[in-house]
């Protein structure tokens, strides 16, 4: 049998127009989704802002011209620009640097009540023959207007105490490093979450237009979580933190081979370009507008990043005041990676204040590692003598420069290390460390809209736990939200049916730390 030309609901007069016929035999469900219909595109739209890859003012544009990464509105008027979140994998003692403990040291060598630790599980510590360890070889001293006790191991930092405010009620429930780390990055100790720097760049773009929105620097050895650190999660990847190498090609392969010309390059790219639109306009996938985002950055970046990591133009001062060029003094342990140790650590935070220059929204320093469960003393010496200086330089660079009340600087890790001598194997001699210890530890921030110049909370009087004020990681990241005029409890993406957010199902925003 011949099929009929045309639905028997079709007056006869229009049979005729083969294109308004299509158009009217269209089923409810291809008219919703049908793009051209005009109802899908409104759909697309809104599927696109919902996951960052479009602005409302932009909902009717092409995908080529789409930019992820472009300057967002924020909450509310909020006093940060920037972040420099500089990350001391593997966990600083606070007892050797920032939270004095006298009656520690009079307690030294005693042992702990057994009421204390019991039920704690530790990494390694054998807690029935560990005894109480003091900083017995550290001094202390009162630093700037303010006051702030700091150990003789950050006397740089001590040089800019009334622009930090630091934090000695921190307290997590992980004691292993990737899980406390993903905790501390990602607000939840589990995989495939977004990182802060990921979504605050989904939430605000960024400001540079020929640079990431989100950058990552590292030194030392690595850190337990590598790049599950800066992922972007269930974000699109256009968010995820892009790792700048210390020396070198700052990014690989992003210099054209021998005998491709910038024009060819700009051919290839647009004929790229074109394909995968053609393609996005058939599967309308975010990553597909995230990957011709990507390819458009890194074309301009061919010319921005080599000139970034140009220090020619940075003055002898400043390079001294960084301590970009020292040597690097013996071996080091733990967060030694060779004789460019110390040099790679201070480049790092002078490339973070030419990034914050230059737009980019969020700075990962990530520096391994400070996991000292022996040889304490001179390791972390090395650590903190390599670390001091360029952080100070960096706090009182921005300030110089005006950039320090937009810019928040924050130096913190997973946890902090035990009041109890390390005694792998239950030995009671062999005690040059400490063990990992989330019930109590230290952080501190600075500009940004925080408030310098203060201590907040307090440890008990052995620094086994908190006594006044805790903060918890959600916590630090509603209260660094708010300051980006963010409010945590709406800076969310739903997958898989859900509304996340970066604070999880908790978080409250600890106003005494904002100016």
């Amino acid at each position: 049998m011949k099929p009929s030309s045309a639905p028997s609901s079709v007056p006869p007069c229009l049979r005729g127009d083969n294109q308004l016929q299509n158009a009217l035999s269209k089923t409810r469900r291809d008219f919703l989704l049908s793009s051209a219909s005009g109802l899908g595109a409104i759909g697309l739209g809104a599927m696109l802002s919902e996951d960052g890859l479009l602005s409302s003012a932009s909902a009717a544009e092409p995908v080529a011209t789409v930019n992820p990464l472009a300057p967002k509105p924020s909450h509310f008027d909020g006093k940060a620009k920037a972040c420099i979140f500089i990350f001391m994998a593997g966990a600083p003692s606070q007892l050797d640097l920032f939270d004095p403990k006298p009656e520690l040291i009079k307690q030294h060598q005693k042992p702990l009540p057994k009421s204390i630790y019991e039920g704690v599980r530790f990494a390694f510590l054998k807690p029935d023959t560990a005894t109480l360890m003091g900083a017995v070889n550290r001094k202390w001293k009162k630093h700037g207007e303010c006051g702030m006790e700091l150990s003789d191991l950050v006397p740089h930092i001590g040089s800019v105490a009334d622009d930090v405010c630091l934090i000695r009620s921190m307290h997590s429930e992980q004691f292993n490093h990737h899980p406390g780390q993903l905790l501390m990055q990602c607000g939840r100790a589990e995989f495939g979450l977004p990182v802060m720097g990921s979504w605050l760049a989904y939430g605000l773009g960024s400001e540079s237009e020929n640079l990431p929105g989100y950058v990552v620097l590292t030194a030392g050895r690595g850190s337990s979580g590598g790049a599950t650190l800066w992922q972007s999660g269930f974000l699109p990847s256009v968010y995820e933190g892009v790792l700048f190498r210390p020396t070198g090609e700052p990014v690989l392969n992003l210099k054209n081979p021998d005998g491709i010309s910038m024009d060819l390059q700009r051919r290839g790219l647009d004929a790229l370009n074109e394909l995968n639109s053609q393609r996005y306009q058939t599967m309308h996938d975010p990553e597909i507008a995230s990957r011709i985002s990507s390819y458009e950055l890194a074309f301009r970046m061919q010319t921005a990043a080599p000139e970034l990591i140009d220090l020619s133009n940075e003055t002898e001062e400043t390079l001294n005041s960084y301590g970009v060029n020292r040597k690097t003094p013996g071996k080091g342990g733990r967060g030694s990676s060779g004789d460019e140790t110390f040099g790679t650590f201070a480049r790092n935070c002078l490339l973070a204040r030419r990034m914050v220059e230059r737009g980019v929204r969020y700075i990962n320093i990530v520096h391994a590692s400070w996991d000292h469960h022996s040889n304490l003393d001179p390791e972390l010496a090395f650590n903190a003598t390599m670390a001091d200086q360029p952080i100070a330089a960096l706090i009182s660079d921005l300030k110089q420069r005006g950039l320090l009340d937009s810019t928040m600087v924050v130096w913190g890790s997973e946890f902090g290390r035990t009041p109890l001598g390390e005694n792998r194997g239950g030995n009671r001699k062999a005690v040059t460390g400490r063990d990992h210890h989330p019930f109590a530890y230290s952080m501190f921030l600075a500009g940004g809209g925080i408030k310098g110049g203060q201590v907040y909370g307090q440890s008990d009087e052995l620094g086994w736990g908190v006594a006044e004020n805790p903060v918890h990681a959600n916590d630090l990241h509603a209260t660094m939200l708010k300051s980006f005029g963010l409010d945590h409890l709406k800076l969310t993406h739903r997958f898989q049916g859900r509304d996340f957010r970066l604070t999880d199902v908790a978080g409250e925003v600890i106003d005494p730390l904002l100016a």
